[in-house]
């Protein structure tokens, strides 16, 4: 299940009220280490009553601090959908044909697990389909797997 197809009204929300808690009581002692950044995206995930209250905006900007820290392709991927989230998919798509375009991605399943999530949310079927079946054959995990092979299901519809 994606985080959007979450139901948050079944999260502990004295845990995150708690964690929230910590959360501001590190931020006050100084500079964002890239675990005080993770902790920030997370709690905007965390925070959020829906996902479409989430701030991607914010966990944009927080992803790039992370990744100027630890520069890292996986980060300016997790970028890249927090961008697409704040400012449309085609946002998004950019960003990762730059991610491919320099090949440190290559091989990973959720390069064109996300290309075909931004395609398909752009309406874009066909292509879509190709990046799902393209994701597929690289997932290992089976649970992955059957997401991936029913989301192209969705996009051509096809049992």
């Amino acid at each position: 299940m994606t985080l959007e197809e979450q139901d948050r009204s079944r999260w502990d929300r004295s845990q995150i009220a708690e964690a929230a808690a910590l959360l501001a009581a590190a931020r006050r002692r100084g500079r964002d280490g890239p675990y005080l950044l993770q902790a920030q995206i997370a709690a905007c995930h965390a925070t959020a009553t829906t996902a479409a209250a989430t701030d991607w905006a914010q966990i944009a900007v927080l992803y790039e601090r992370l990744g100027n820290l630890t520069p890292s392709p996986v980060i300016e991927l997790n970028r890249a959908v927090a961008i697409a989230m704040a400012d449309g998919p085609a946002a998004g798509l950019d960003l990762l044909a730059a991610l491919e375009a320099a090949g440190t991605l290559a091989g990973y399943h959720l390069l064109p697990a996300i290309r075909a999530d931004l395609l398909r949310r752009l309406g874009r079927g066909a292509e879509a389909a190709v990046a799902y079946r393209e994701a597929h054959s690289l997932a290992v995990n089976q649970a992955e797997q059957r997401f991936l092979a029913r989301r192209l299901a969705e996009v051509t519809g096809q049992p």
